[in-house]
């Protein structure tokens, strides 16, 4: 049997008028203006996904946290 996971990997990436958040594990995926909205609403986005469903079929152990990372453009120093 395979181990389950502690965490959901989510990638967060800036659009044109906004970021955006994307969970490929669990095909989630949404946006915010700031990046704190943004977060704010994976977190709620994951847990209505997820809402009455058994995380063990997505290869999840309960209660996963998020593992974030952002796309950042390089800066011209």
């Amino acid at each position: 049997m395979t181990a389950l996971q502690h965490n959901i990997k989510a990638f967060i990436r800036k659009g044109e008028s906004c970021y955006v958040a994307e969970c490929h594990e669990i095909s989630v995926v949404t946006q915010g203006k700031t990046l704190d909205e943004t977060i704010a609403n994976l977190r709620e986005a994951v847990a209505l996904h997820l809402e009455g469903e058994d995380p063990t079929e997505y290869g999840l152990a309960p209660n996963p946290t998020l593992l974030l990372t952002m796309e950042l453009e390089p800066s011209n120093a």
